[in-house]
C-alpha cells in the first residue's frame, strides 16, 4: 500500500504560517518529519481553490523534495502552478485531483500527459455523488477523458470519495467507497489504482474517537483491494494499521520491534 502524507494541508496552522512566512527552515523540518514518520509520498495543498498557489505551490514543491526526497503529490487545480511546480519534482508527481466538473480539464490532462504524471480522479460533481451507482458513472467517464488524452490507467488513481461518517449520509458514503473499490479493482481493464483520502472520514470526531475510526476503516478498504491511501502519517495509529497492512500483504518483513 502507497502511504501518501496528508499533513502539509491548509488545516495545519503551523504548516499554513510557515509557507506564509516562506520559511524554509520550518517546511524542511515538517517534510523531513514525515519522511521518518514512514510517507512514502508527501502531499502538498497549499490553497483550497488555487488562489495564490502560482507562487505558493512551487515554493513548497521545491523545499520539500529537497528536504525529503520523496515522490510528491501536488494537490492544486491550478494548471499554470501545476505547470511551474512539477519541473521541481524529482520524479513524476501525482497531481491530485481531477473531479467531474473541472473547467481547467483539458489543460490538467495535457500536463499531465506531456510530464508523464499521475493523477487522481475523484467521484465528485459540486457534490460527492451518493450511490454506488454514480460513483462509478463519474469514474468510468473520468478514466475515458484520461485515456483519450493518452493518460494510461497505470497512471490513474480512482478516488470515490469518502465524507465525514458523522455528516448526514456519511456511513452510506463509506459503504459504497469500500464497495466502488471493489468494483473498480474486478470491472476495469486495464487495472486501475485506488486511493482514499482516510482523514476525511474522521473531520470533526473526537481525538480518541478518531484513532479508532480512521484506522479501522483503512483496514476494512485494505481488505476491498485499496492501493493507496491519504492519511496522517503522524498518527500512530494509523501508522501502525498501515504497517500491519503492509505485513499481511507480504510487502514487508514483519518484527514485533517495529510496533513497540
Amino acid at each position: 500500500m502507497l502511504v501518501i502524507a496528508d499533513n502539509l494541508n491548509t488545516r495545519n496552522a503551523p504548516y499554513v504560517e510557515a509557507l506564509s512566512k516562506k520559511d524554509k527552515k520550518s517546511l524542511e523540518a515538517m517534510a523531513k518529519e514525515l519522511q521518518e514518520r514512514g510517507a512514502d509520498v508527501i502531499n502538498i495543498q497549499c490553497s483550497l481553490d488555487g488562489a495564490g498557489d502560482e507562487a505558493m505551490l512551487p515554493l513548497a514543491a521545491e523545499i520539500v523534495q529537497q528536504a525529503s526526497g520523496l515522490p510528491l503529490s501536488l494537490d492544486s487545480r491550478n494548471s499554470a502552478a501545476l505547470k511551474k511546480a512539477i519541473p521541481l519534482c524529482n520524479e513524476p508527481p501525482i497531481i491530485n485531483y481531477l473531479s467531474a466538473d473541472e473547467k481547467d480539464a483539458d489543460a490538467i490532462l495535457s500536463l499531465v500527459k506531456d510530464t508523464k504524471s499521475n493523477l487522481v480522479i475523484r467521484a465528485l460533481k459540486g457534490t460527492v455523488p451518493t450511490t454506488l451507482e454514480a460513483k462509478l458513472m463519474m469514474l468510468e467517464e473520468l478514466i475515458e477523458k484520461a485515456n483519450a488524452a493518452d493518460v494510461p490507467n497505470e497512471r490513474l488513481f480512482a478516488d470515490p470519495s469518502v465524507v465525514h461518517i458523522g455528516k448526514g449520509m456519511g456511513q452510506e458514503h463509506l459503504l459504497n467507497a469500500h464497495e466502488s473499490v471493489i468494483a473498480l479493482n474486478e470491472m476495469v481493464d486495464p487495472p486501475i489504482n485506488t486511493v482514499v483520502w482516510i482523514s476525511n472520514v474522521t473531520t470533526g470526531l473526537p481525538k480518541k474517537v478518531k484513532a479508532l475510526v480512521g484506522p479501522a476503516y483503512l483496514s476494512y478498504l485494505a481488505g476491498a483491494g485499496l492501493h493507496a491511501a491519504i492519511v496522517d502519517v503522524k498518527s500512530e495509529a494509523i501508522m501502525h494499521t498501515v504497517y500491519l497492512i503492509k505485513a499481511f500483504r507480504d510487502e514487508i518483513i514483519f518484527s514485533p520491534a517495529d510496533m513497540a
